[in-house]
């Protein structure tokens, strides 16, 4: 009887229809999770994962351009430095991940449009519990590589709001370590969503714009981009890329506190991140920005950031292009 039990379908709660995929040729992924490539149905951790018990793990979101993996190198560096701050032991080498990365492609025909979700946990615990001495199997890594359509309108821009969920300060948990307790960002989701737009902004404890739930922020007032201190929100990768590039077209770069009125009366607004690039923002708070269509310094990052993914990249091995 308990095999019975143990075996049937359990019987909490409605039988759910099976959902259909955004991307239909997602259904038969290959995963890489801890030292092996598995079915997308198969890929599992276990419940005594500590990415389970406690969403102690760290991540990166790495892109795929045309054969090319953009900015993994930097994507690396921040996943072990995140490892490092949050007293992983047993880090797989750098070797081991990128290996695992590149055979996960491969095998699933992954040259281009791609998105990979990089995990790294702190593995296995013996029991349930909270103490990292629980961890005796080493780290689990995850390569979840899957294709992935556009997440934001980049060419007539997306909507903002303001979130009451203010942003995890340093003083608690500190951003720069990219953690995959997201449960802060996810609550300011939620409240973007109730309100139909597209990502919501969040606050610092004393008000001032940190970075939406999902991404970074610029703004452009006479001239001049403006972007949040990298003291409550992450330090994203394309946010520094966009930086670098702000200054190679010789645009005048500011760094500080800023208000959530000098966004709402900004000029233009762009938001940062690896699935969205450079995403206009035409909308916060039901007033428009600028004349509510793409800007012109914003139009001229977006064509040097495609130019860059063109033009770098860490090649993935045997792929040959067309």
């Amino acid at each position: 009887m308990l095999r019975h039990h143990t075996r049937g379908k359990s019987s909490l709660g409605p039988q759910l229809p099976r959902p259909s995929l955004p991307v239909p040729a997602n259904e038969k992924l290959l995963v890489w999770v801890g030292d092996e490539i598995l079915p997308r149905d198969s890929a599992k951790v276990s419940v005594l994962d500590s990415v389970v018990q406690g969403g102690d793990s760290v991540w990166e979101g790495l892109r795929v351009y045309d054969g090319k993996i953009f900015k993994l190198d930097e994507h690396l560096d921040r996943l072990f430095d995140s490892a490092k701050a949050l007293a992983f032991n047993n880090v797989p080498t750098r070797e081991e991940v990128k290996e695992a990365i590149f055979k996960t492609l491969i095998l699933n025909g992954m040259f281009d449009n791609a998105h990979i979700r990089l995990s790294l946990t702190r593995g296995k615990k013996v029991t349930s519990g909270m103490s990292p001495s629980f961890n005796l199997y080493g780290c689990t890594l995850i390569v979840l590589a899957e294709w992935k359509p556009p997440v934001y309108d980049n060419t007539k821009g997306i909507t903002l709001v303001s979130a009451t969920t203010r942003r995890n300060s340093p003083n608690n948990l500190d951003s720069k370590i990219h953690h995959n307790n997201l449960l802060n960002n996810i609550l300011a989701k939620i409240e973007g969503n109730n309100a139909n737009a597209d990502d919501a902004i969040m606050l610092d404890k004393d008000g001032y714009v940190s970075e939406t739930n999902a991404t970074n922020i610029f703004l452009v007032k006479k001239g001049r981009v403006v972007t949040p201190h990298a003291d409550y929100c992450l330090p994203g990768i394309t946010r520094a890329t966009v930086m670098d590039l702000v200054a190679k077209e010789r645009i005048i770069l500011e760094e500080r506190r800023v208000s959530l009125s000098e966004f709402h009366t900004a000029d233009e607004v762009w938001t940062t991140g690896t699935m969205g690039e450079l995403s206009p923002v035409v909308k916060i708070d039901g007033r428009i920005i600028g004349d509510g269509h793409v800007g012109p310094v914003t139009r001229r990052l977006q064509s040097a950031f495609t130019k860059l993914t063109e033009e770098s990249g860490v090649p993935i091995p045997t792929y040959r292009k067309a």
